[in-house]
């Protein structure tokens, strides 16, 4: 998994972070905004929602274009999980849903762009983005609603099926694994370790190609090189410091979730 790109810029003006799995799409936003909104800074383009996650707490930008569809963490994941990392910071949401979905936006904590992204359409968000006061807590409670309206009108049609088994290694024994059997997997260089309350197995996926063929339901990044199933989860403890620790159940083993994601668990 690349880092997300950031930029340097000089300092004062209005800055913004970009959230978009699709390679071409994203360049392409960033060219549009970059006429539109020419003063802007843009500090990071990410690539998926963990790297989006970790940028929003580290630059707190004044504007997150967050994809809704990205495997793993959505851009509805990050817009409720940004009321905690970065709670100044303006949602708009970039999507390809129609318009009768895309009638939960008009709460007004929020703006939203239609795939493709037109000129026209872009200018009008930047008018309002820069006329716009810094949200409060108002905002906060609107943008969770917003969260829950669009993920329950969520399409599926064009949804690949969720995995229910995997084909995985261990040494020169091949696993079929039952996907509900799996505790957690973790990163492996170009791989990925499964493991289940019987041991570990690798499977030749990157964890990143894993995110979208899983249950969002059951399974949730809770780091960027860590899916945990949510019912293996016994319990999670945060340290002063504000990050967790996730016990297991069947596995002796804990857990490390980052102070960024453990935003996630208080939106849940």
């Amino acid at each position: 998994m690349s880092e997300p790109h950031t930029a340097e810029h000089p300092t004062g003006a209005p800055t913004a972070l970009i959230a978009e799995d699709e390679t071409l799409l994203r360049q392409a936003l960033v060219e549009a905004l970059r006429e539109a909104w020419p003063e802007l800074r843009i500090l990071a383009e990410c690539e998926d929602g963990a790297q989006a996650l970790e940028a929003l707490a580290e630059h707190r930008p004044d504007v997150a274009f967050l994809d809704i569809r990205m495997p793993g963490l959505t851009g509805l994941d990050l817009a409720a999980a940004a009321t905690d990392v970065s709670p100044a910071t303006q949602i708009v949401f970039v999507t390809a849903y129609d318009q009768h979905a895309i009638d939960a936006f008009e709460h007004g904590a929020v703006d939203y762009l239609l795939k493709p992204v037109t000129v026209d359409r872009l200018a009008v968000t930047v008018r309002r983005l820069r006329v716009r006061r810094a949200p409060g807590d108002d905002r906060h409670a609107a943008l969770r609603e917003i969260a829950r309206e669009l993920a329950a009108r969520r399409p599926t049609q064009d949804d690949k099926p969720a995995l229910t088994w995997i084909t995985a290694s261990a040494g020169r024994e091949t696993r079929l694994i039952l996907v509900d059997d799996v505790v957690y997997f973790r990163a492996d260089n170009k791989y990925t370790t499964v493991v289940t309350a019987e041991g570990e197995a690798l499977l030749r996926t990157p964890i990143r190609d894993l995110l979208d063929r899983l249950d969002g339901e059951r399974f949730k990044q809770i780091h960027r090189s860590t899916i945990v199933n949510l019912k293996a989860i016994a319990g999670i403890v945060r340290d002063d410091s504000g990050k967790g620790t996730v016990r297991l159940r069947g596995r002796p083993e804990t857990l490390s979730v980052s102070q960024t994601f453990m935003a996630l668990f208080k939106s849940m």
